[in-house]
């Protein structure tokens, strides 16, 4: 897998992953396994929703 995230796309991902983990546990309740795949795809650094709607928000290095 081609990363296709960039580093403030992953870091707004991780932040608000870990939100909804901490409201999760703050209001016991389930919701907050929502905040996993966002913390998952934060740390690949690959979104598998991002290629069929055509984004990227990695920069691309120049050779």
């Amino acid at each position: 897998m081609e990363k296709n995230m960039g580093d403030s796309d992953r870091i707004f991902r991780l932040a608000a992953g870990l939100a909804l983990i901490i409201i999760g546990l703050v209001a016991k309740s389930w919701w907050g396994l929502i905040g996993i795949p966002f913390i998952a795809t934060a740390a690949i650094g690959y979104c598998p929703a991002y290629p069929p709607l055509g984004i990227n928000t990695c920069k691309l290095k120049k050779q």
